[in-house]
């Protein structure tokens, strides 16, 4: 398969795969168009910027606010990827289906049981410490799926972990809809799930190959 890498600075916002409106009433359409529109778009720009940055960094061989950049890489980096997953496995209500025979296999073989699973996710995601994420990964390094927490997107990860399933806790997700109740958006956040992407992103993940959410994006 080719690989086709994202020049510096040519990344893009990708659309969503429905309606502004599609997610109500659990995500307003103005939490939703605010969400997407203007913060991820941030991520976006401000990724955009760093990666030409640092262009200019190396060919005038000036490392002074190395620190700077590289850290403005890793957190829009991140915020990018997963604001870019978070959108593709949410879907309308009742179009999300149910988790697939691969997601359930797994889940069951780790955690236990669904229920089990799903009461690990949803407390992992209310008590991240400040703003952040609840991430199920594909741990390829154990062979198994593990959740985690993310305080800031790009801490607090296993390296070779890829996500499969993410909610997002920061306040702009949710305050709009739901003020500071953070625990009720996650549990009618959960009647969002596409369970038939998480199927697939588990799927490739356990084949070797890191699920694409951005496909030619630069172009």
């Amino acid at each position: 398969m080719e690989c086709i890498m994202v020049p510096p600075g040519r990344h893009h916002l990708p659309p969503l795969p429905y309606d502004d409106n599609a997610l109500e009433p659990v995500i307003g359409e103005e939490t939703l168009r605010i969400h997407h529109n203007i913060l991820h778009k941030a991520y976006v720009d401000n990724l955009n910027t760093a990666e030409l940055s640092m262009v200019t960094v190396r060919n005038n061989d000036d490392y002074q606010y190395i620190k700077y950049w590289e850290d403005e890489l890793a957190f829009t980096g991140s915020g990018h990827i997963l604001h870019s997953i978070y959108w593709t496995i949410m879907a309308p209500l009742g179009m999300g289906g149910q988790p697939g025979p691969n997601t359930m296999h797994q889940i069951c073989c780790y955690f236990g049981s669904f229920d089990a699973f799903k009461a690990q996710f949803q407390n992992a995601a209310n008590k991240v410490q400040g703003s952040g994420w609840g991430i199920l990964t594909w741990q390829p390094t154990w062979n198994r799926l593990e959740i985690l927490q993310a305080e800031k997107h790009q801490n607090l990860t296993q390296w070779s972990g890829i996500p499969i399933l993410v909610c997002d806790v920061w306040e702009h997700a949710y305050y709009l809809d739901y003020q500071s109740n953070r625990q009720k958006f996650i549990e009618d956040w959960w009647a969002l799930i596409n369970w038939f992407e998480v199927e697939r992103r588990l799927i490739l993940a356990m084949s070797g190959i890191v699920p694409l959410t951005i496909t030619n994006e630069y172009i």
